[in-house]
């Protein structure tokens, strides 16, 4: 009984304790969930009145919102290089339409794509700026907008393109005003006559508005023509305004017209049936013709439209900036010249086309651009200056083959290879051929980038792939500006799938001009808008390559316009310090069959060359591939050099033209030339087999040849005539030099030549002795002996003389006269007549009686003597 009492009395103090303990807790809980809503609500105080704070100051600068610029728009003033106005370009290219006139399916179209909240927000869409904020935040400031339309009309409008907090608070606060005093009907008008739509065609003018756009696309002046997929085009453009240019980029415009149509389907405005029916509808169906409004340096400002409208929502139209440019007049007109008039140039058809950038070697300003011949003719917007993207040929050897090797493996101009019959490092080993299909051997890829052997530049490429890897090749072209995402073994000799542009390869070249800085072309400086902001658009210099490397590449490239060998000698004007080089391509074996077209044609012909000063690219060729346009011969293929040599000229004229300087990281050496490795000269050297190669410093041969070592002369060179034989024997010694060379290793070259007439060869041999039978009587016969190394023919010794006049006869039996001689009796007995004859005995020929001085004289030797002697007087 105590035990259970105990026990009740017990559980009831611990239940009492318990319950108090809880009591405690929960009293302590709530007084720190209290003093944390209380501290959190302090910072959200303290935090709005900052943020309010903060606000209040950005948006202190923000412009007044003048809305009497909606109706007044202002022109643009485009500036020259020496700050000269060149061009007002004016809004009153500008088709104007109201609200009433933009028909539901491009508002539709539009608002889908841009705003799809535009008529329940107040001008600024809380859920899309939530989620920019978000993004923002994980991905960087400016990664993601969250612009209204109605914030779209505030900054195009009143302010600058950057993207700054700053501009972005007070582009909400003026976006809250304009829509308090503005139907979204009357800012919905606003924007769609604001919008930038590209250039439509080739040196034209600006597309400004739905309604242009309508029309220059299109051909249709009313918007109420418009079909879906005609609207869902136009809503899709202003996104990237160039890049989804139709006539120039169709397969682009096509994609983001498809977004528009997946976007009007997800917000409701058509069906999923009517959206593949529009996506059905190809763009090159959709577009018309246009009506080209050509401009005064057309092709240049096209340029600069493309450069300034990078910045954003900027209209040059209607914004009133001051756009700074880089062209210069005095050239632009040059160019323009060439690619008009017929006056220096003969060019083959009006099918042919060319396109040159002209820029500054050092800064990369562009000074001229020609975007095409027959420009009035030219419909859609082409810029072969900057929209072709055709096939380079060999002018991508300096940047894919040789610049890598002497960046990468420190090749010197005189590295040695070899042109010989060659294939590709693919699995059905494709052969390479060089363009005239022949071989020539050991070369220095000096000489095969003069002469633009292709099998040499091929193992240049391989050299480095097998080195350093193929990706050192793509990041090497990559820093020149071609933007190549792959390197194959068939691009060392210019087949690339992508193509490149002039103007591309005019940046890349001009690297090796500015001791491998490269500094991408560009067109604009700077711009100024209305408030008074400043924007520089001048690109950053990039160190693409060594100075050795840049220096090399240009010292080769002289050789292809001064070698007697090189390709590119048309291309050269005196007194200019020129480096360049020529490129061709070939038309794919099925158009070449089809059109029957002969063996040599080609499609295509660049230069790409440079000075301390500029850099010109020129492509000469044709789109329209048919029976009569191709390029044949010297005359046509050389175009592209005329031009280059004219514009360069011209604009050369009259400034300091400075050569290209060695650096410091190079050294200039004499060696032999055919050594492999390079040797330097030896005193012996011919010097008609001493060049001069650069070397990286810490890469120089410092091994002397050895191939030509000085041979010492024959001695005792003797020559007599032999009666008896009736011969001439030259004789002579030699004493072998103390080299490591065995006396077998030389051999003797004897020169005769008869009474002062040409030399000719009488033999090449190893003994000291030579015999001329049966030499002319009374003929002067002269010998040289020349020794010679016999392996190497051309290290020679100085001749050894020897002359010998051969007698005229030979010495005569001395007889008495006919008349002194007493007649000899019968029975004499000194008389051998009077013996009798034995019959038995054999008959012997008594000896003839010689001739007298007198009947020799003037005698010509027996007849097979004189065959014999003439022959040897010809040569033998």
């Amino acid at each position: 009984m105590t035990e259970k009492y105990r026990s009740r009395v017990e559980r009831k103090q611990t239940t009492t304790h318990s319950s108090k303990k809880k009591k405690k807790t929960k009293k302590g809980a709530s007084a720190f969930f209290k003093q944390l809503i209380l501290i959190m609500f302090i910072l959200g105080i303290i935090g709005i009145v900052s943020g309010a704070a903060t606000f209040f100051i950005l948006v202190q600068g923000a412009p007044t919102l003048d809305t009497a610029l909606f109706k007044d728009p202002l022109s643009s003033k485009i500036y020259d290089m020496n700050g000269n106005e060149i061009a007002d370009w004016g809004a009153e290219q500008r088709t104007y339409v109201s609200y009433s006139e933009i028909p539901p399916v491009l508002r539709d179209a539009v608002i889908a794509t841009e705003d799809s909240r535009f008529f329940e927000h107040n001008g600024i869409d809380i859920i899309r700026l939530g989620g920019a904020v978000i993004a923002n935040v994980t991905d960087g400031f400016g990664a993601e907008g969250a612009s209204t339309i109605t914030q779209q009309v505030v900054k195009n409008y009143f302010l600058s393109p950057e993207k700054t907090i700053k501009r972005k608070v007070q582009e909400a606060w003026l976006a809250f005003q304009l829509d308090s005093q503005y139907k979204k009907e009357e800012i919905l008008e606003i924007y769609l006559n604001k919008i930038y739509y590209s250039n439509g065609d080739f040196g034209g003018k600006p597309i400004y508005g739905v309604a242009e756009a309508a029309e220059v696309y299109f051909g249709i002046d009313n918007l109420d023509q418009l079909s879906l997929e005609q609207a869902a085009l136009i809503a899709g453009i202003p996104q990237r305004p160039n890049a989804y240019n139709p006539f120039k980029h169709p397969e682009a415009a096509e994609k983001r017209r498809n977004i528009v149509l997946m976007l009007m389907v997800q917000h409701g405005k058509i069906t999923q049936e009517e959206a593949d029916a529009a996506k059905a509808v190809s763009i090159s169906d959709m577009l018309a013709p246009t009506n080209n409004n050509t401009t005064q340096y057309g092709a240049f400002l096209d340029q600069v439209i493309e450069e300034v409208t990078e910045l954003g929502d900027v209209d040059i139209s209607t914004d009133g900036l001051k756009i700074y440019t880089t062209i210069d007049p005095k050239a632009q007109s040059y160019v323009d010249k060439m690619l008009t008039e017929n006056g220096k140039i003969t060019y083959p058809n009006e099918e042919m086309q060319a396109g040159i950038a002209l820029i500054d070697t050092k800064t990369g300003e562009i000074r001229a651009l020609g975007g095409g011949r027959n420009n009035e003719n030219v419909q859609r917007g082409w810029n072969y200056a900057t929209d072709t993207r055709k096939q380079p040929g060999s002018t991508i050897k300096p940047i894919l083959d040789y610049g890598p090797a002497i960046e990468f493996l420190q090749w010197s101009t005189y590295e040695q290879v070899v042109d010989e019959p060659y294939t590709y490092s693919d699995k059905n080993n494709t052969p390479i051929h060089n363009w005239d299909r022949k071989y020539e051997g050991q070369m220095s890829i000096r000489t095969a980038l003069a002469r633009s052997r292709n099998i040499p530049a091929l193992k240049a490429m391989q050299a480095v792939a097998n080195e350093v890897g193929t990706d050192k090749v793509q990041q090497f072209a990559n820093n020149l500006g071609l933007p190549l995402d792959k390197v194959h073994e068939a691009y060392s000799i210019g087949g690339l799938t992508e193509g490149v542009s002039p103007l591309q390869m005019a940046g890349a070249y001009s690297a090796f001009g500015n001791s491998g800085i490269y500094v991408k072309p560009h067109a604009v400086t700077k711009v100024v808008f209305q408030n008074g902001t400043e924007v520089t658009l001048k690109p950053e210099p990039i160190k693409a390559m060594r100075d050795y490397t840049a220096f090399m590449i240009t010292d080769m490239l002289r050789s292809v316009l001064t070698s007697p060998i090189g390709t590119g000698r048309a291309a050269q004007v005196p007194g200019l310090d020129i480096a360049g080089k020529t490129g061709t391509t070939n038309f794919p074996a099925e158009i070449q069959d089809k059109y029957d077209l002969p063996n040599a044609a080609v499609p295509d012909s660049w230069f790409v060359g440079y000075t301390t000063d500029y850099t010109l690219s020129v492509w000469t060729g044709f789109d329209k591939f048919d029976q009569d346009n191709y390029l044949l011969g010297s005359e046509q293929t050389g175009i592209s050099k005329l031009l280059f040599r004219s514009i360069m000229e011209y604009i050369s004229d009259g400034k300091d033209n400075k050569p290209f300087q060695a650096p410091n990281s190079v050294e200039k050496l004499a060696v032999e030339n055919g050594t492999n490795p390079a040797k330097l000269v030896s005193e012996f050297t011919p010097e008609d087999k001493v060049i001069y190669e650069y070397f990286v410093k810490g890469t120089e041969p410092t091994e002397v040849s050895t191939n030509y070592i000085k041979i010492e002369p024959v001695t005792n060179a003797s020559a007599e005539y032999d009666e008896i034989l009736d011969a001439i024997g030259l004789t002579w010694e030699y004493i072998t030099p103390n080299t490591v060379e065995e006396p077998a290793d030389y051999t003797f070259e004897v020169m005769m030549s008869i009474d002062e007439g040409a030399p000719t060869l009488l033999s090449s041999q190893k003994d000291s002795t030579v015999l001329v039978e049966n030499p002319i009587k009374g003929a002067i016969y002269t010998f040289n002996i020349i020794a010679m190394n016999t392996n190497n023919p051309e290290n020679k010794s100085e001749p050894i003389s020897v002359s010998i006049t051969v007698p005229e006869f030979l010495n005569p039996i001395e007889l008495p006269p006919i008349d002194s001689v007493e007649p000899i009796e019968p029975g004499d007995p000194e008389n051998p007549i009077d013996e009798p004859i034995d019959e038995n005995e054999d008959e012997e020929e008594l000896p003839s009686t010689p001739s007298t001085d007198e009947d020799n004289i003037g005698d010509t030797p027996p007849a097979d003597n004189q065959g014999e002697d003439n022959s040897s007087s010809d040569g033998n």
